[in-house]
């Protein structure tokens, strides 16, 4: 396949990986290049240094989808729209692709046409699907940050424009809002317990549906998470006073491994899924299954779903639950919509929640969650933002005096 050259005509359809950038624009004369010392890296342009960031993460492939999105954002842009190198950006450069990221135009150039997603090379392709909000522009910009970082720790870069950004200190962790109440969860497993098994096809689909919401709230799982982990990394040990206990053993971001309690409830509910494909109750140590099954085929040597195909899996039953809301009548449209636009991440912030209301030790919620931080965690902590909203509403009033309000002449 021939290396496209770059146009700053067209629009950015083409993987940063396959542009041959003319040689004022690809940094290999950047003006931030480091120009003393020992480069760690092979790499003499731009292109090629981001190449070598990413080839960290191939392990860790929701890590690398998502780090690979940002730079290849960046990238295009600093190039396409701005006329520079990544390697000459400085401080106010990346104050305006901030800017750029609230609001991507030309819309016609950078954003997607249709809600469909496209295969990255194929004309209809673009880096974005819309603006991005706040949230999502603090956190693309934490992903440049880290790799303008390494790349001057790897004597590519001389510094980071990025770094000198404000720092803002002593700000308390948001409390997570993407979850599911316990009215909702609730309504999301009557209607799986709802959903029709008449012939093989819905019993085996029904059955996936319970399980993967199963594992994904009772271990709090991401859903790559879930799409990589086998049925034999369950596995028994008794503890220190001889009880036998089930464990998850699972590999997480950053391709770290933590263990995930394996509650009696948790491995009834494998077991059943397993009978469901005629398979024994219990994994056997080493066991390759993956953790969800495909409804059809491959009994022997069945594939894992992807993440992307979990995740459709997760929104079609979403969607039927905030259906079933909206035949109770109009007073649950509010409702109904936000549990239609719940996704696959929803159900761990909704474990995370649910295991703090039910005052499980916090500590315990970060190790089951594979959280860095404790901070992290706190976010889940919403009982306590309800404890401050019904003291404030007790003792914190402005008490007008009722009566006709006042003509202004």
């Amino acid at each position: 396949m021939p290396v496209p050259t770059l146009s700053l005509a067209a629009p950015p359809g083409t993987p940063f990986e396959q542009l041959r950038l003319p040689t004022e624009l690809s940094g290999a004369d950047g003006a931030n290049r480091a120009r003393g010392g020992t480069p760690q890296i092979a790499a003499s342009d731009d292109v090629a240094a981001v190449a070598a960031w990413l080839a960290r993460y191939r392990d860790t492939p929701a890590t690398l989808q998502s780090y690979r999105r940002e730079a290849e954002r960046l990238l295009l842009w600093s190039v396409m729209q701005h006329g520079k190198p990544l390697s000459s950006l400085t401080h106010e450069d990346l104050l305006a692709y901030e800017r750029f990221l609230a609001d991507p135009q030309p819309a016609a150039r950078w954003v997607m046409a249709s809600r469909k997603k496209l295969a990255r090379g194929t004309p209809a392709w673009r880096p974005f699907a819309g603006p991005l909000s706040p949230a999502s522009v603090r956190h693309a910009l934490v992903i440049i940050n880290a790799l303008l970082s390494w790349l001057v720790e790897a004597g590519y870069l001389a510094g980071n424009p990025l770094a000198l950004a404000r720092r803002r200190r002593g700000h308390a962790q948001p409390r997570i809002t993407r979850y599911l109440s316990h009215e909702l969860w609730q309504a999301v497993k009557d209607a799986i317990e709802a959903m029709p098994a008449h012939s093989e096809r819905e019993r085996l689909h029904a059955a996936r549906c319970r399980w993967l919401l199963t594992v994904l709230y009772l271990g709090g799982l991401r859903a790559a998470e879930a799409a990589g982990t086998t049925m034999g990394a369950f596995f028994c040990r008794r503890d220190a006073h001889g009880a036998e206990r089930w464990w998850l053993e699972v590999t997480g971001k950053g391709n770290k491994t933590r263990l995930v309690p394996a509650t009696d409830e948790l491995i009834a509910e494998l077991a059943r899924y397993r009978r469901a494909h005629g398979l024994p109750p219990a994994p056997l140590p080493g066991e390759e299954r993956p953790l969800v099954l495909p409804v059809i085929g491959q009994a022997r040597a069945p594939k894992p779903l992807s993440r992307g195909a979990l995740h459709l899996v997760l929104k079609e039953v979403f969607a039927l639950a905030a259906d079933r809301l909206r035949a109770r009548g109009p007073e649950w449209e509010s409702r109904a919509a936000l549990l239609a636009s719940a996704s696959a991440h929803w159900l761990r912030h909704t474990a995370g929640s649910h295991m703090t209301d039910g005052q499980v030790d916090l500590r315990f919620v970060r190790d089951n969650l594979g959280h860095a931080s404790i901070a992290t965690t706190s976010g889940y902590l919403h009982t306590e933002d309800d404890a401050r909203h019904r003291a404030t509403e007790a003792a914190h009033r402005i008490a007008w005096r009722e009566g006709p309000a006042r003509q202004e002449n």
